[in-house]
């Protein structure tokens, strides 16, 4: 279970706390999914970050399966990100001097075994998974805009994650490429029983979405 539980975050500035979330609660099962919404500046995506590890929350917690991340050292932290939270951003962030598969497989590099030959194999699996088995040996820049984010979501999934979340994946793609790559990820987190969040402004994808909420004057509502 993911448990968010009266999150606040703020910011501090020369004229006192930015204040960004204020008692975000929501609780989802392995096997749910939701779309958050709200307007751009609301603070969407600073709490999928807060969600993911990413961002220490200024008070109340989330846990996963009862775990605290920020409760732990730091190096245990890293490997709670990299084993148990995937990461889709708007931005693929794929580098550009890698393969699709040497992207896919580079959270491994932090693992304990590094990258081995059981984890190549789960990466082309992967790969295979979203379409693009034939496009393991190509670049970034020979891929299209929605090939780059399939390869982006294969690497979310490489260490089998419990908790997928996405900030805004179908943001820089046109309507038929978002269409599939929004098909894709409800496909892959129905196969692979994950918690899903997503964070939006696309209507059509949240209403793919077992849950939604809007995120409005800092608070959370369904």
């Amino acid at each position: 279970m993911l448990r968010v539980d009266r999150v606040s975050k703020s910011y501090p500035t020369p004229r006192g706390p930015l204040a960004i979330l204020d008692a975000v609660s929501m609780s989802l099962d392995r096997g749910e999914s939701a779309a958050i919404m709200g307007p751009s500046g609301s603070g969407k995506s600073t709490l999928l970050y807060v969600i993911g590890a990413l961002e220490p929350p200024t008070s109340g917690t989330v846990t996963l399966d009862g775990d605290d991340p920020w409760t732990m050292s730091e190096q245990a932290q890293a490997a709670f990100r990299s084993r148990r939270v995937g990461f889709v951003f708007q931005d693929h962030l794929l580098l550009p001097q890698l393969t699709a598969l040497e992207n896919v497989v580079t959270p491994a590099l932090v693992h304990p075994g590094g990258v081995t030959d059981a984890v190549r194999d789960r990466a082309r699996e992967l790969l295979a998974q979203v379409g693009l088995a034939d496009r393991a040996d190509h670049r970034p820049a020979e891929l299209s805009g929605g090939e780059r984010q399939r390869v982006a979501i294969a690497r979310a999934l490489i260490g089998s994650p419990g908790l997928l979340l996405c900030d805004e994946p179908t943001g820089n793609l046109d309507r038929t490429s978002a269409a599939a790559v929004a098909g894709l990820l409800m496909d892959l987190h129905a196969q692979l029983n994950t918690i899903l969040v997503a964070v939006t402004h696309s209507p059509a994808l949240a209403g793919r979405f077992g849950r939604r909420f809007e995120l409005d004057a800092r608070r959370l509502v369904s």
